[in-house]
Order: C-alpha cells, then structure tokens, then sequence
C-alpha cells in the first residue's frame, strides 16, 4: 500500500508511507512538513512505522523529521553521505528559507543495501544510489510492488534541479539513464514534487 501525502512547509512536496497490508506496519518517506497531521494519520489508520526514510537532505524532504522521530522513537535513515546536508543549514537551504533545520544521528545506508520490515522481511525496499540533485540522493526500489521513490531525481517530465550545492548535471543524466531506466517500464516512479508516472512513460521523452 502506497499512501502519497502532500505536505506544504515553505514549499510543497509529497511524502510517502509505504504500508505492508498484511501487517500494518512500514515505513515513512521523505516526511517534509505537518508532522502533527502525519502523527494524525498514523494514528487514524493504526499504522506501525519502523523507519523514517530520506531521498536526500534538503530541508524540504526533512522537516517533520525531528518531531516525528522524537514522539514514535524512529531510526532516520539516510545515505551515507548525508550528514554533508543533514547537518548543514546552508547546504540543505533551510538557512535560506526559514528556521535552520538539522537532522543529527541519521542512521546510514549504502548503494544495494536492502531495508526491510521487521515484522515482515519479505517486505523491502532496496537502496540505488543517484546523486545528482544532491550528492546523497538515493531511490528506493521494490520489484515486488513495481514501485521506486526518487525524491527530486525525476520527475513527471523533467529532471530534478542539479544546481543547488552538490548538484551536477552530468551525474544526474547517469542516474537517470543508467539506473532509473535501468528498472522496469512498468515502475511507478514517486517524486518529491509531481505527480506519478512510470519508467516506460518518461524512457520516450529522453528519445
């Protein structure tokens, strides 16, 4: 179950909670903004959250983080890079935008690490490194779901921004060509800021 919700802190961006049905229990991506209103939600539907999940360090992606985490004791995971933005105000554009905003004692994660669900290990995501946007970006993919959620690598016709610090567009262009294009055409991409679309739809307008 794929549950996209669209917060609005200083900009607007989806967030994810990725549900296994049979358990209830799952993660949470990307949580921007409105922490009270996803701790709502969470409770409404009695859902379990194990991990909160982050594409990248912009603030945008972050903002609810620290709240959430403090009230449900969640683990932050995050690439391995990450703290280069999680712990830069600058460099994750909180300080250009508002309140600074830092994540400390992120959790860290790698290229083809798999997460998977405590209460249920066949559920999973699996970690692709895509950086471009930012140096720490990744995908998490599931084959058995046909679904990848990519933060601000892609999106619904057009690529993500790659001049903000860290962002370059030729490692971008990679990421895209070489792993996002690399999954299934029928693979619901979930970006950070646009509607959904699929492999095989955005794979025709790169031709």
């Amino acid at each position: 179950m794929i549950i996209e919700v669209p917060v609005k802190g200083y900009f607007e961006e989806n967030c994810f909670f990725y549900i296994d049905d049979k358990t209830q229990h799952g993660f949470l991506i990307d949580p921007g903004a409105q922490a009270a209103g996803l701790l709502e939600l969470i409770k409404e539907n009695g859902w379990e959250i194990e991990k909160i999940l982050l594409t990248h360090g912009h603030f945008d992606h972050t903002g609810a983080a620290n709240e959430l985490r403090r009230v449900l004791n969640l683990p932050v995971l995050a690439y391995r890079t990450a703290n280069d933005y999680l712990l830069d105000a600058r460099k994750n554009l909180s300080a250009l935008c508002g309140p600074p905003i830092t994540i400390r004692d992120a959790a860290f994660i790698d290229d083809g690490d798999n997460i998977t669900l405590e209460a249920n290990p066949s559920f999973f995501l699996h970690v692709i490194y895509t950086p471009g946007h930012t140096t720490d970006s990744v995908t998490y993919y599931s084959a058995n779901d046909h679904v990848a959620f990519v933060g601000d690598t892609i999106f619904k016709g057009s690529m993500g921004n790659y001049q903000y610090p860290g962002g370059n567009l030729i490692d971008l262009q990679s990421s895209i060509l070489n792993k996002i294009f690399s999954l299934p055409n029928e693979t619901v991409l979930c970006s950070g800021h646009s509607a959904q679309t699929m492999v095989g739809i955005e794979k025709q307008r790169y031709r």
